[in-house]
């Protein structure tokens, strides 16, 4: 094959559907034909807001990253023909909204057994990054209150964990009513919509007013980040996981984040963990049923409705939980 269908971004807000050439594939490399993608809140801050450091326009599947395919060629000796892969690609070489791939080996893993549908495994990318997050800094959460801003698959993987890690109890707050209703399946305790103040009243009648042991911003936005300090108890600590939804700079209380003595953290980058530790972890999980994944995408459109699909996952109409792209 010399083409392909792919998405490009051409300027901000306005992403296209077009044919273009399959890149060549060099020593160390794959082509991947792509049979699931789906949509991270990354990829709508690049679309609807221009926060990549590449500006528009972009090169075909962009800014795609999460994804699942199968080898159609390879340069690399861990990979043959007929392998079916998870891709996690570097965010700058992402590709996944596009029929074939050409990408770095060492940014795939192959898929384990698994009886569900191949769409489950795609759930490991963004598992995985929160995996990376979650492990890097190793805070004990035996007992303790967590908050989670933002209830998407990272949101929700990251209550999870928490409750995996023996979290007494985990709040949890988003705009999206259907992401509040699955997230007990998730170890949610309390499930609060993201409104103004209700967060925070929320969050102090549920910890008797000193705020959570840990706040795990997953948004990205700078509405949930002026919010944040105040939903956290003197002294806690803070995740800031969410990529940011802007390139200028946000306002942020500095005042109160001083004075309560809070720690924050971020973390970014699991891709470049060797042997992607993280990415496999989380494909054990699922494919072991450890965790249920089956009924977090909730809409998946095909590959010519790239802009339908982000405009659904951005606006989060029929109340979206996870839109992925297939590729009939």
């Amino acid at each position: 094959m010399t083409k392909m269908r792919a998405s490009r971004v051409v300027e901000v807000g306005r992403i296209i559907y077009e044919e273009v050439d399959v890149l060549p594939v060099a020593e160390g490399q794959l082509l991947v034909e792509t049979r699931h993608a789906s949509i991270c809140g990354s990829d709508l801050h690049v679309v609807f807001g221009g926060t990549s450091l590449t500006p528009p326009p972009q090169p075909p599947g962009f800014p795609g990253h999460e994804g699942v395919g199968e080898v159609l060629e390879s340069r690399d000796g861990r990979f043959e023909p007929g392998d079916l892969v998870l891709t996690c690609p570097w965010p700058t070489d992402a590709g996944c909204f596009a029929d074939f791939q050409t990408i770095t080996a060492r940014y795939c893993l192959k898929l384990p057994k698994y009886d569900g549908p191949t769409e489950d495994l795609m759930m490991a990318q963004q598992l995985g990054a929160v995996l990376f997050a979650f492990r890097r800094n190793k805070l004990d959460l035996h007992g303790k209150t967590v908050m989670v801003m933002g209830l998407g698959s990272s949101g929700q993987f990251f209550s999870y964990l928490a409750k995996r890690a023996g979290a007494a109890q985990v709040i949890g707050s988003d705009k999206s009513t259907a992401r509040l209703a699955a997230s007990s399946a998730f170890g949610v305790d309390v499930a609060v919509m993201a409104e103004g103040d209700d967060v925070v009243q929320a969050v102090n009648d549920h910890t008797g007013g000193e705020g959570a042991d840990l706040l795990i911003e997953a948004v990205g936005s700078q509405e949930a980040l002026l919010q944040s300090v105040d939903l956290v108890r003197p002294s806690g600590d803070m995740l800031l996981f969410g990529v940011p939804d802007t390139l200028e700079n946000v306002p942020f209380n500095f005042n109160t984040f001083f004075r309560k003595k809070l720690t924050a953290y971020t973390e970014y980058g699991a891709q470049h963990e060797p042997d992607l530790v993280s990415f496999a972890q989380g494909l054990n999980l699922i494919s072991s049923g450890e965790i249920d994944v089956s009924k977090m995408v909730s809409h998946t459109l095909p590959i010519e409705q790239i802009d339908e699909a982000l405009h659904l996952a951005h606006e989060r109409d029929d109340d979206a939980l996870k839109v992925s792209l297939s590729f009939p």
